[in-house]
């Protein structure tokens, strides 16, 4: 029995003393080396793994937005706003004021004949190379015309053809009516009732109503009533005595 046991354990001795020790070394090594190897592995993938999540995040896409294959996605055009240009009203205008139209003035030849525009007696004669006393007034003056006298309210006529050129109310003489006749003639109408019945640029004919008789001229009051009329020719004052029919 001792030597049995002896050889078994020479034996052992043996192969540890010969090559089986670097075998069993080398085997050793070889585990280790596996085992370090499987762990480093594990940690390079584990960080290649995250280094992808970072680098490479996954985006979600609708499948409506999914391109096709070679399909180019256009990039949304660029929105320009534009502020519209305010352009300043300009101020309107005003309408120049109209100048008054000039009565037309008769260039015709004077009117052949005259009428009366009231038919009565001559209170107070043309006079104008002799001064006249003046009995309202109080004192000696020239008279461009006559005084027919008349009724309150009778009607004037026009002495002949002719434009109204004027109708105003004088400081002394009061209404007063003054028609062209043409040929340089002009017939005057004084004390008139206020109210005429002719406008500025009407066309009348001679024994036309022209207004009726007043009591408007102040510088007459103390007569009788009447109208005052007087005539001209060219701006000179005449006698119409000489020219009423």
């Amino acid at each position: 029995m001792e030597n049995k046991n002896g050889s078994g354990a020479s034996a052992l001795e043996k192969f540890f003393a010969g090559k089986g020790f670097y075998i069993v070394l080398f085997l050793c090594a070889a585990v280790i080396g596996v085992s370090a190897w499987t762990l480093l592995a594990g940690d390079r993938t584990v960080e290649e793994d995250d280094v992808m999540d970072v680098y490479n995040p996954v985006v979600s896409v609708a499948p409506s937005q999914q391109p096709e294959d070679n399909e180019v996605i256009a990039e949304p055009p660029e929105i320009v706003s534009e502020t519209p240009a305010v352009q300043a009203t300009p101020a309107p205008t005003p309408a120049p004021t109209p100048a008054p139209t000039p009565v037309a003035q008769d260039t015709d030849t004077a009117p052949e004949s005259w009428l009366w525009p009231v038919y009565g007696a001559v209170e107070t004669p043309h006079s104008i190379d002799a001064l006249m006393y003046d009995t309202t007034m109080g004192d000696w003056r020239t008279h461009d015309g006559v005084d027919i006298a008349a009724a309150l309210g009778t009607h004037v006529m026009a002495g002949a053809d002719g434009t109204v050129t004027d109708v105003y109310d004088d400081p002394l003489y009061g209404t007063t009516v003054v028609i062209s006749h043409g040929g340089g003639y002009e017939t005057v109408y004084a004390n008139l009732a206020a109210t005429p019945t002719v406008e500025i640029g009407d066309k009348v004919s001679a024994g036309d109503t022209i207004g009726a008789v007043g009591t408007t001229a102040i510088c007459e009051a103390g007569e009788v009533y009447h109208l005052h009329f007087a005539m001209s020719c060219d701006g000179a004052s005449l006698n119409p005595e000489e020219y009423l029919a």
